[in-house]
């Protein structure tokens, strides 16, 4: 099993809009095939200032294969809707993490 994070930096302004938008639109819609599982949306607290918010998106993901097959069916779709929504005031990068301790 492997977690996909996103983090996202924006403006302070746009930091509500985003959490109600992922909440009510991204994580529904990313999670809608079953191919990305237990979604997370978290507050980054090491890297805030006063002007900007940071947050972390994360799925359950079983492989690489499957979240490639997800990115082209859904993710650019999305990615394409977020960038409509607030354009350049939100920067973001991805990693694809491994468990190797868990519950």
């Amino acid at each position: 099993m492997l977690v996909f994070n996103t983090t996202y930096t924006m403006p302070n302004a746009d930091a509500r809009n985003f959490v109600i938008w992922a909440h009510q639109s991204y994580i529904p819609q990313a999670t809608d095939g079953g191919l990305l599982t237990k979604a997370r949306l978290l507050r980054v607290l090491s890297h805030k200032d006063e002007e900007t918010e940071c947050f972390s998106l994360q799925f359950d993901v079983e492989s690489s294969a499957v979240l490639h097959q997800w990115y082209s069916k859904t993710g650019c779709k999305l990615n394409d809707e977020m960038m409509k929504l607030f354009d350049k005031r939100i920067v973001g990068f991805s990693t694809i993490l491994e468990e190797i301790v868990g519950d």
